[in-house]
């Protein structure tokens, strides 16, 4: 079993956070990691919703192009 993280781990993580990216990077830093968690929250939620309805979802690779070889 994992220990828990606490305040003073969260502390650390953010101590160090700003002497490595400084002052002025973080605030860039934390609203691109939020836009990314928010993203890939969408697309999770989004992939349940086609479950649940039994819509097809999209396929994961691109399909070969008509005159591509096959090898």
């Amino acid at each position: 079993m994992m220990p828990s993280i606490g305040p003073l781990e969260i502390g650390i993580v953010l101590a160090i956070a700003l002497v490595v990216f400084g002052p002025k990077k973080l605030p860039e830093l934390g609203r691109g990691l939020g836009g990314g968690m928010r993203e890939f929250k969408d697309s999770v939620s989004s992939e349940v919703r086609e479950l649940k309805s039994g819509s097809p979802a999209e396929p994961l690779a691109p399909e070969r192009e008509a005159g591509a070889e096959k090898v």
